[in-house]
């Protein structure tokens, strides 16, 4: 975990790989498996709608997100599983595929997370009631849409010296203020290419109503669940902790003059119509210019990442044992994060090398920056995990003009990335023909060429 960038591939690989073991749970069947949709030629079926359905309604509990009205809620789920659905109609079309050996590798790794074997976790999933083929699948999907999107989008998006050069003029004169991570949530009503002009009022007039509801006192993450096409709309809108070159410039500009909890009005690109909520904003350091003095970190960590099996309490719980275990002289750091951390330093004995300011995600420098060498920490919690942190030691260097520039290309690819993505995912939406089959998904049909 030594940089942004590696984190964020660790978070990729364990939200959109390392299912945990509370989404793959089967629901009650149901007597008669109508077809819901019909994406493309292939069917959606009622089961598969209500299987998913529930899901998604504990990850709103877990989050203590109030669900929307279920018929809504229900509508939303469809269209994300056509947004799948397409996604892996793409990647079969133009031969991408996961084989069986990938696939092991996968299931091991999340057996690995939930500290069972292969073997233990398919008695578990049986012991739980669970397919363990279906699991498998689901498995294998998300590991073929990760590997589309990185072939059609991560592969393709390039930064040049002059988009760099641009980044580092701006960043030369930006004030503390600007500075600050952001958390930004949103509401997303998308419009699809090329919208006819009935289609744009249609969708600003759902806009300005979901703005008006907010006005009134309506709970932002449940209207994002209820109405947003973004594909953070079961997370409540959420975009998570992100610095300002990490967010479209239009963002930006929408929540600066905002207070934590206040939302913008109705907001217009090219993607759609978009609400904004600023749920917090924190100050965040300035990256050091070439030639600058900084102060690098030599720490090391355990990390136990919560999942079904182990509660967050539960793995504060353990971190704060093997903390008491070391200070007590009855265990040995490094030797006890090969044992327990789940990070790919653990091999290391959990050692991140020398770390750089803004290498590491906020919530993990701050705390690694309140230590004095040799000093363990309290457990922290990153989106990542919880940590036990030990500095080692410290020393003043400078930052070289290459290490500013690669910094600054990191971030804007990072952000062209995100944008890029969810443009690709709208465009193969309208392309993708929709055959809703049951008369309620049918009349809330959203008006975007799917028929």
């Amino acid at each position: 975990m030594p940089s942004r960038f590696l984190l964020r591939l660790a978070a990729a690989f364990s939200t959109a790989i390392l299912i945990p073991l509370a989404f793959a749970q089967s629901t009650a069947a149901v007597p008669i498996d109508r077809i819901a949709a019909v994406v493309n030629s292939e069917a959606i079926t009622e089961r598969e709608l209500q299987h998913q359905l529930a899901l998604v309604e504990r990850q709103l509990r877990e989050q203590n997100i109030q669900a929307p009205p279920s018929d809504v809620l229900e509508r939303q789920v469809l269209e994300r599983m056509i947004v799948d659905r397409a996604q892996m109609q793409l990647a079969r079309d133009s031969g991408l595929r996961v084989d069986d050996t990938q696939l092991e590798r996968a299931m091991a790794s999340i057996a690995a997370e939930n500290r069972l074997t292969p073997a233990q976790l398919r008695e578990r999933l049986r012991a739980e009631g669970i397919d363990f083929e279906q699991f498998r699948d689901e498995v294998r999907g998300q590991l073929v849409r990760q590997r589309l999107r990185e072939r059609e989008i991560d592969s393709k998006v390039q930064i040049s010296d002059a988009d760099v050069d641009a980044f580092l003029a701006s960043q030369s004169g930006t004030d503390v203020a600007d500075r600050a991570e952001l958390h930004v949530a949103q509401i997303l009503l998308r419009l699809p290419e090329g919208a006819s002009a009935e289609q744009i009022e249609q969708q600003r007039v759902r806009a300005e109503e979901i703005e008006r509801q907010l006005q009134a006192g309506a709970d932002f993450g449940r209207l994002a669940a209820a109405y947003s096409d973004a594909p953070d709309a079961m997370s409540g809108g959420s975009l998570g902790w992100r610095t300002p070159d990490r967010l479209p410039q239009l963002f930006v500009d929408a929540v600066r003059s905002l207070k934590p909890g206040g939302f913008t009005p109705v907001l217009r690109s090219p993607a759609g119509f978009h609400v904004l909520e600023l749920v917090d904003r924190r100050s965040a350091s300035a990256p050091a210019a070439a030639g600058q003095p900084v102060v690098q970190t030599h720490a090391r960590h355990i990390l136990i990442r919560p999942n079904e099996v182990t509660s967050e309490d539960e793995a504060i719980r353990r971190l704060r044992e093997i903390r008491q275990r070391i200070e007590a002289g009855a265990g040995d750091f490094a030797e006890l994060a090969r044992q327990y951390s789940v990070d790919g330093s653990a091999g290391r004995g959990g050692d991140l090398g020398w770390v750089y300011p803004g290498d590491t995600v906020p919530e993990f420098e701050r705390a690694m920056n309140a230590l004095a060498p040799g000093q363990l920490s309290e457990p922290v919690r990153t989106p990542f995990g919880v940590h036990l942190i030990q500095v080692i030691e410290r020393r003043t260097n400078e930052s070289s003009p290459d290490r500013v520039r690669q910094q600054a290309r990191q971030a804007l690819r990072q952000r062209r990335i995100e944008e890029n993505y969810e443009d690709w995912l709208r465009q193969l939406r309208d392309r993708t023909y929709v055959e809703y089959k049951l008369e309620r998904y049918a009349l809330a049909a959203q008006p975007a060429g799917e028929r």
